[in-house]
């Protein structure tokens, strides 16, 4: 059996079988410092309730997996002190030894699957890193994606990746690119980049629709829509260029790899744009939460 706890208000619109959006624990544990990242959470749930869903933070803490906090769980979740990371690979035995960990945008698929909660909403996805040639550093959303049937709102990858190769792998794992309202992929903090979309949908209900699809032709794995930022929010890919370019030589010179080199990046250049990146950063995932609830409400919609 594995070991999973609902809170409160997930058992309940699991019982009345009304839309629910999962969202992920990293944002909490490793994306921003207490008491930021607790409201930040609150506020993102909170969108997801305005907008008529109902939101499942998932994580892991003591050994159960829990699909849904409740307050004093989110509060404990953003003071705690090293709490995992995880992924694919370390989830069931993080649960397997009553730990406690944080779940990745992979690890939350995969709960927000056994969980029955079709969309996710996350802030950007991992990907391939600068340099992957030779470090083969590929996050394992990629193919959590390739195989897990949840639909996943993201403001595309985390812009600090090799976009090209990061959206050519999902090419080659024939996971659709969906991006919303426009025919570019939008590339995190920007709402805008050079790269062309492979599919554009304007709604939510054609998004539904696709998901549903999917599901009925048998294929494999999920949806990636990627949801610009809001322009007023955004920060220009111009701007940016160079901050990256320097946080990346910066990461190289101290010889800093695998899972502390995106903390280390997201950290410098918080500092390189004055906090500005963090107030982006914030924007992004709510505006995701609001699209994954009306895809979430869609898909509950159709079933009807």
């Amino acid at each position: 059996m594995i070991p999973i706890q609902y809170s409160a208000e997930v058992a309940a619109a699991r019982a009345a079988g009304g839309p629910l959006v999962a969202l992920e624990s990293t944002i909490i544990t490793h994306g921003m410092p207490f008491p930021q990242n607790v409201e930040t959470a609150r506020l993102v749930e909170a969108d997801i309730r305005a907008a008529g869903a109902t939101p499942a933070t998932i994580a892991v803490m003591d050994g159960t997996l829990h699909v849904g906090l409740e307050p004093d769980q989110l509060e404990a979740l953003g003071q705690a002190d090293k709490v995992a990371k995880l992924s694919r690979a370390d989830i069931a035995a993080c649960i397997a030894t009553g730990g406690t960990g944080a779940t990745t945008v992979a690890a939350t698929m995969i709960a927000a699957h056994l969980a029955d909660i079709p969309v996710f909403a996350t802030g950007g996805i991992g990907g391939v890193h600068q340099g992957a040639e030779t470090s083969f550093d590929i996050s394992a959303d990629l193919h959590e994606l390739a195989q897990t049937p949840v639909t996943v709102v993201a403001a595309g990858a985390k812009a600090i990746l090799d976009l090209p190769k990061t959206f050519e792998v999902l090419e080659t794992l024939g996971v659709p690119m969906i991006a919303f309202g426009q025919d570019v992929i939008p590339a995190f903090w920007s709402a805008q980049s050079d790269m062309a979309a492979p599919l554009r949908m304007d709604t939510a209900t054609q998004i539904a629709q696709a998901h549903k699809m999917r599901a009925a032709m048998g294929l494999s794995g999920g949806q990636l829509i990627t949801n610009p930022i809001p322009t007023a929010d955004e920060i220009p890919a111009a701007t940016l260029a160079p901050i990256i370019d320097q946080a990346l030589r910066e990461a190289e010179s101290r010889n800093i790899s695998a899972k502390a080199v995106t903390p280390f990046l997201l950290g410098r250049i918080f500092e390189l744009t004055d906090g500005q990146s963090l107030t982006a950063n914030i924007a992004l995932v709510r505006n995701n939460a609001r699209l994954a609830a009306e895809i979430s409400i869609a898909l509950a919609d159709q079933a009807e």
